[in-house]
């Protein structure tokens, strides 16, 4: 049997698989830089029309960006780069020579546990900007104040700063017993997680409102649902749903046991446009130049490909399941997922097609 403690651990500090092994987020991560170079375009969009050069236009010269949450692998290095080229096309906008472009900054941040050798490692070497890693999480500032001229996050947002408290005491109305997630769960444990967001992100608002300059900006892409819509309905919820059904299932074989199933949640929320916007403009500290859905699912000609899919969510959400559960059942419970995931190819699909992310483009007031 695996590790039978039902401890309650800080299941927000796990991080995505480290290296670069076959269930490596390294190597497992193409559907998020597929959804983030969606909002390329709109990100020069920003840059180009929103961005005011003279305001890192000072003795320094210096352009400072953070990628939150940024994980390992290529995704980061593409996005600084982009990032780094939009600003360079301004200024060229403005007559400006390629000598008188700003130096660029760039720091990495995750949690302590992020594999930062490896992201260190493969940084590419043409790379046009100086480097620092910032370990530490973003629910909390990680800047001295009015430091920071562009802030990205891509699919970090929704990660929450701990599980709700409620949805882990027995006696409580919101205890969560028998799931992983809130999707499929009572309406008290959604509400549970919903205060736990507002809070979070209210949090998030005011640590990067402190640390961004006036006029400054943040980029940030999250795993979002439409307004009105069932979380049940989202494609994370499909295959959080089925983890947690395939945990009992091991429960009942006596690999597990129900009680360390009962005390275990995934940190993390599904939020609409409405909450989020609603969160913005109470928090005080932006204004948001766009907030839109960005086209993320699969392509009419592009198969279902339950491996790719299993493998991904492995990528993300391993780390967390070995800290609680043990490493003994960390294969036998993907190999059932992908079963599941296959058995299940036709309401996949049409999740796929509803699952939404979400991106938004905020400006430092």
């Amino acid at each position: 049997m695996a590790n039978d403690s039902t401890a309650s651990l800080d299941q927000s500090s796990s991080s995505m698989n480290c290296g670069n092994g076959n269930f490596s987020y390294s190597k497992n991560s193409t559907l998020q830089r597929v959804g983030s170079m969606k909002a390329n375009t709109i990100i020069e969009e920003v840059i180009a029309d929103r961005l005011i050069i003279e305001k890192f236009s000072t003795s320094s010269n210096t352009v400072r960006i953070a990628d939150l949450g940024c994980s390992v692998g290529p995704n980061t290095y593409f996005a600084m780069q982009h990032i780094i080229g939009a600003i360079e096309k301004k200024c060229e906008s403005k007559g400006l020579s390629p000598s008188q472009f700003p130096e660029f900054q760039v720091f990495f941040n995750d949690q302590t546990t992020n594999d930062f050798n490896t992201l260190f490692t493969c940084l590419p070497p043409e790379k046009k900007y100086f480097v620092a890693g910032v370990p530490g999480s973003f629910h909390g500032q990680l800047f001295p104040s009015s430091s920071m001229n562009i802030v990205y996050s891509s699919f970090s947002f929704h990660w929450l700063s701990q599980v709700p408290k409620e949805v882990q005491m027995k006696d409580s109305p919101s205890w969560n017993k028998g799931r992983i997630f809130y999707a499929s769960a009572s309406d008290e444990v959604a509400q549970a997680y919903a205060a736990q967001f507002a809070g979070d992100f209210d949090s998030i608002l005011s640590a990067r409102g402190k640390e961004i300059i006036s006029g400054g900006i943040m980029f940030t892409f999250m795993l979002a649902l439409q307004d009105g819509c069932h979380p049940s309905k989202h494609i994370l919820s499909f295959f959080l749903d089925a983890a947690g059904s395939i945990l009992m299932d091991m429960a009942h074989e006596g690999l597990i046991t129900a009680a360390q199933v009962d005390s275990f949640n995934m940190p993390l929320y599904l939020g609409t446009p409405k909450e989020i916007t609603g969160l913005i403009e109470r928090n005080g500290w932006f204004s948001i130049e766009r907030l839109k859905f960005l086209d993320h699912k699969p392509g009419v000609d592009e198969p279902i490909q339950p491996s790719k899919n299993t493998a991904h969510l492995r990528a993300v959400i391993q780390d967390f399941i070995r800290a609680h559960f043990g490493a003994e059942i960390i294969d036998e419970l993907f190999d059932r997922l992908h079963t599941n995931i296959a058995a299940h190819r036709d309401l996949h699909l049409s999740l796929s097609k509803a699952g939404v992310l979400l991106f938004v483009a905020l400006r430092r007031k």
